[in-house]
């Protein structure tokens, strides 16, 4: 049965873009990895598309690699069982060959353009080029802004959670889910992506379709602005340290440090964090036929005292309207910056031949499936 999944690679963050494309396919574990160069328009996402769409049909399962600039276009597939992934090679996530011919191969969007006509429109995508870099930092400005604020709403909870409850809980289920599995020499693979973007239409999550191969979940519902990063670390390192692959994925507003989902293939265990910004309920999440999978929950706020709920409610709330008022004034910016970038596309798009780029998708579904 295939497996169809949707995250995002990178992500515009408080830090600017954030990437974690490095973790798409290591050298030694991919057969192919192909790098595709072009430029904006030039119908790099509708191949990808195309070419996803076609070995899904075929019984193919596909990860689809979303682009935080704008959700509806991809920056990426991968085949998992078939360790291929096709890869957008162009800034802000700019990806080259590593070990050419052996692994990584190039195909070249500019084959298909007319430079003479592009180059034609210099000034204009040069112009425009600069003010949509203006909109993304104005956009990553207000990003920073709200994780002050975040950090502030952090701080709060910080004085309030008690700390060695969460990790007496997180060590019961060490306990439960890992005390079976010995320690291993070998420590497992850590794979990092984001389930979630921040995008110009808002934030946008993918964690149901992440979901399709856990047999047992753990819903972890946390209160906005606290982070759980040392619970889920322990919950992260107990798997690695016993010699299992995991799928851990970070939230865009930390993206170096707070993991909020991990997912532990082999053992079909998930452990996912919700709030109002990523928010899953159990009868959402459904296995082969619609039968409901192994689900726990827990709320961290059952970990805080009465007296701190009661004591911090106001300010708590006064924090939780500016970060989101912060975070929709950064979606506006985000928002221009793309309706810049389309200015630029279409300047390219007029200019190719998008009949080769369909011939390309042929012979690329064609050269898979042989």
């Amino acid at each position: 049965m295939s497996i169809i999944r949707h995250y995002f690679p990178g992500n515009n963050t408080p830090e600017g873009f954030f990437s974690y494309y490095g973790y798409i396919l290591g050298q030694r574990e991919a057969s192919r990895i192909v790098c595709i160069k072009g430029g904006p328009g030039t119908g790099k996402s509708t191949f990808l598309k195309k070419v996803g769409k076609r070995l899904s049909e075929a019984g193919e399962s596909v990860d689809f690699l979303h682009c935080s600039a704008d959700d509806n276009s991809l920056d990426g597939i991968i085949l998992p069982d078939r360790k291929i992934a096709f890869v957008d090679g162009t800034s802000p996530h700019v990806i080259d060959p590593i070990t050419p011919g052996a692994v990584d191969y190039i195909i070249n969007f500019g084959e298909f353009w007319n430079d003479k006509k592009i180059a034609d429109c210099k000034e204009d995508i040069i112009r425009y080029n600069e003010e949509c870099s203006g909109w993304y930092k104005i956009a990553y400005n207000y990003l920073a802004a709200a994780k002050k604020i975040y950090d502030s709403m952090a701080t709060i909870y910080d004085d309030g959670i008690e700390v060695s409850e969460i990790y007496k809980l997180a060590a019961d289920i060490i306990g439960q889910e890992y005390q079976k599995y010995d320690i291993s020499f070998k420590s497992g693979a850590v794979k990092k992506f984001f389930a979630t973007g921040l995008t110009w239409e808002g934030s946008i999550s993918y964690l149901k379709t992440l979901l399709q191969q856990s047999k047992k979940i753990y819903l972890i519902n946390v209160p906005e602005g606290y982070s759980n990063t040392s619970f889920m670390n322990v919950l992260q390192d107990g798997a690695v340290y016993r010699g299992f692959d995991v799928e851990s994925f970070y939230c865009p507003m930390d993206p170096a440090y707070k993991l909020e989902h991990l997912l532990v293939p082999e053992l079909g265990l998930a452990f996912i964090t919700t709030n109002k910004w990523h928010d899953l309920e159990p009868w959402e999440i459904t296995g082969e036929e619609g039968t409901l999978k192994e689900i726990t929950m827990v709320d961290i706020s059952d970990y805080q005292s009465t007296y701190f709920a009661e004591k911090n409610a106001g300010i708590i709330g006064k924090l939780s309207k500016l970060y989101a008022s912060l975070i929709q004034e950064a979606m506006d910016a985000l928002a221009r910056a793309k309706e810049t970038h389309d200015l630029v596309e279409k300047m390219y798009i007029r200019n190719m031949d998008f009949e080769k780029i369909d011939q390309l998708v042929e012979d690329t579904v064609a050269e898979i499936l042989k």
